[in-house]
């Protein structure tokens, strides 16, 4: 066997104990309260993604809403870094939300702002979450410079150490797609139908222990 065909087939093997370790029973389903034991709305709480800018359709929250037969509140304000967002926190608690889509980190990226920082904040915000019994799903956020791959390994890192549901990359498959995208950073109407369905797949198997309204 030559050099390049072991490096093949070592990296192969790598790659299948990886979806092993993703997908292993018992293991994928280990998450923070779930059930949860608040008892309010769902919630999707972030920045321009979550608002819908670029979309005349509510955005990826009224149309996961809709296919999962939940009433999804949209806390979304466009701009906002994640400090802004643990500022605002206090607004999704009032709520007790049963479950809480977190998704920042976008404008962190943009702005430059500090990595650690960025990570530091989304922390403090699942664990207040968690605190009142909320299921929360990390949403994370893909950079356009070198430390793209850096922000989404943290996010997938801060999802195993908190025990959350992680949706990796909330644009994949959008940026670069121009019939998906309204500007180089929102999608339009489609592309939001496209964030909508990818996320209706990772939720639904856990819809009857999540609870709806």
């Amino acid at each position: 066997m030559t050099i390049s065909r072991r490096t093949l087939v070592l990296g192969s093997l790598g790659a299948l104990a990886v979806l092993i370790y993703a997908f292993w029973p018992g293991r994928r389903w280990d998450f923070q309260n779930l059930p949860p034991t608040a008892t309010g709305p769902w919630v999707a709480f972030g920045d321009s993604l979550t608002l819908g800018t670029g979309a005349g359709n509510g955005g990826y929250p009224a149309l996961l809403g809709s296919r999962l037969g939940v009433t999804l509140q949209n806390l979304g304000v466009a701009g906002e870094t994640t400090s802004d967002g643990l500022r605002r926190l206090a607004e999704v608690e009032a709520l007790q939300p049963r479950v809480v889509l977190l998704c920042f980190g976008g404008n962190d990226v943009l702005r430059g702002q500090s990595r650690e920082q960025m990570f530091a904040n989304l922390s403090v915000m699942i664990d207040r979450l968690h605190a009142q019994g909320s299921f929360v799903v990390l949403i994370g956020i893909r950079g356009t410079t070198v430390l793209r791959d850096v922000n989404a390994n943290g996010f997938a890192e801060l999802a195993e150490q908190k025990q959350v549901m992680h949706i990796p990359n909330l644009l994949d498959g959008l940026i670069g797609t121009p019939s998906l995208m309204s500007d180089y950073v929102h999608p339009n109407d489609a592309g939001y139908e496209k964030i909508a369905a990818r996320l209706e797949k990772e939720l639904k198997p856990l819809l009857a222990k999540l609870g709806g309204s």
